[in-house]
Formats: C-alpha cells, structure tokens, sequence
C-alpha cells in the first residue's frame, strides 16, 4: 500500500469525546451503537511519516526519545507489530491510551504500561470495530473491546453498561472510569463523526440525586452552575494526571500551570455546551475563574 498523492502522515491530535446529551451528540443513540469501556491513561497516537519512520503522539503533540510521554515511545520504536502494522498499512492511523497511573488507580497489576486501541482512523475517518479488530488481531495488536452493542439506546441502557464495566480493574475494585458510545454511522448536525462518553463518578452522582429525596434549587449564578456541572472532581483530577505524565513528576511549581490548564480546558471544551444549556449566559469569566481556583484547591487540598 502507497500513501496517496498528496497525503502527509503527521501528528493529528485525536477528537474531544463529548458528554452524552450534549448538543455536539444529540440523537446519537439512534442505531445501533458500540459500546466501550473508557480506560484512564494517557491518550497516545501511532503513525507511519512520510519518510518511513513509525512515529507516536500524546493527546497533543509528537514525542521525541527526550519527551516520550512516560515512556511510550521509547515502548512504541521497540514494539515489532507496531512497525509491522504501520508498514503494512500506512495511512492508518492507530489510537489508543498508554496504561499508566493517572487519577483511576485499581486496574490489574499485569494492565499497565500497555498500549490500548480504541479507534484505528484512516484519511480523518474512524474505522468501524469490526473493520479494525480483524486487522489488529492479524499483529497481536491490544485493543478494547465493547462491553455491549446497543441498537436504539437510551440512558437507562447506557447506565447499566457502565455497571458492567469493569474491564482491567482489579477484582473487587468497583468500576473502570466510564463508557464511550460510539455509533460508526452518525454524524452530527455539523457533519462530524464524534463519540459521546459518560463518565463513572458523574454517572453516580447523577444517579444518587436521582433515586434520592428531591432537591430544592435556589437561585443559583450561572458562575456557579457552570462548576457544579462542568469543573468536577473527575475532571480536575484528569487534568492534573495529564501534567504528572507530561513532566514525569510533581512540583508545587506546576500549581500555576495546573490552574491555568483547568481553566483553559474547562472554556476550551465546555464552552458551546455552556452556551447551548444556558441559554446564552452572560459569564463573569473572572468571577468563574476565581471558583475554578477555590474548586481546585478543595479537590486537591494536599497539593496546597
């Protein structure tokens, strides 16, 4: 296979899986969708460049020998089906997540430090499951499986898939992070192929408020909703995992990059959401600012 004329195979970092029920995913469900346990470590890419030689990414650049993303791409240049996969199909593209410890830490002791595919993508398409399983299997490539396929979903379905997600998690350890809802043929109202996720601790506490006693709302700034629904713990812990990995260790002189990174993704990712649920809000981004940093400071108390 020959990389087509005018193609270039360079980094391309991978989408932002969006929260289900979110307008970037609205009618998702309907078909039948794939189902996959969402794994905590460090999102991570495989390619072939141009010149032959088998590159990997992190969630938002290319790795060097010098910064190779706790150690994945000095794994990567000495995994043989990872090279012989590459070369045998070129413009391919694998993604995955390298299996080291971020804020999720019960997954099986013989788990880590392994490269995970989630999703194979060729010229900007993401490949269906069993188009790239067969393919992956063919190089003893590891990759996740679906916990269940599910046609015409709803998030009852969908919630007790994440009950029975406990894929590399330890025996007696409770659940993986979450789960990715993958439908190969939707495309949204902007004509993107996207995934949708819903994350374990979000999951509970919506469920808790649910089969709990009814709760009484007053008034609350938008500021503050934006918080409550957005900058969780899970979240924030995410965020922090990212720059442990990324500088293979902490140092309170990370605090101000942490703070900052936390923000930056919570307006970075969260912003259309935040536009479509609440109607056009006009935001105090000081003032939200201001709560991301009080919110931080809670969740990771220990750090300050």
């Amino acid at each position: 296979m020959q990389i087509g004329e005018g193609e270039i195979m360079e980094f391309r970092k991978y989408q932002h899986i969006e929260r289900f029920g979110t307008d970037e995913v609205l009618e998702i469900e309907d078909g039948t969708c794939c189902i996959f346990p969402k794994i905590d470590g460090t999102n991570s890419s495989v390619w072939l460049s141009d010149d032959g030689q088998i590159k990997a990414g992190s969630h938002k650049r290319e790795l060097t020998l010098e910064a190779d993303n706790a150690g994945f791409y000095a794994n990567v240049i000495n995994q043989d089906n990872l090279r012989e996969f590459v070369n045998a199909y070129p413009t391919y593209r694998l993604y995955g997540e390298w299996l080291v410890p971020h804020s999720l830490k019960t997954y099986r002791e013989d788990a880590w430090r392994k490269l995970y595919v989630f999703d194979v993508e060729k010229d900007g398409i993401y490949l269906p499951y069993d188009e790239y399983k067969p393919l992956l299997e063919e190089f003893s490539i590891e990759y996740i499986p679906p916990i269940a396929i599910v046609k015409g979903g709803t998030y009852e379905k969908f919630m007790k898939c994440i009950e029975k997600n406990m894929y590399l998690i330890e025996d007696g350890k409770g659940l993986g992070e979450g789960i990715v809802i993958k439908n190969y043929d939707y495309r949204n109202k902007y004509g993107r192929q996207t995934w949708a996720k819903i994350v374990t601790n979000e999951f509970k506490d919506k469920h808790s408020k649910e089969m709990g006693a009814p709760i009484i709302e007053t008034k609350i700034a938008v500021e503050e909703k934006i918080i409550k629904e957005y900058c969780t713990e899970s979240f924030i812990e995410k965020e922090y995992a990212k720059i442990v990995t990324e500088k293979e260790g902490w140092t309170s002189k990370y605090i101000p990059m942490l703070l900052g990174t936390i923000f930056y993704s919570l307006i970075n990712e969260e912003s259309w959401n935040i536009v479509k649920k609440y109607k056009y809000p006009t935001i105090n981004f000081k003032t939200l600012n201001g709560m991301v940093t009080r919110k931080v400071k809670q969740v990771k108390s220990e750090l300050f």
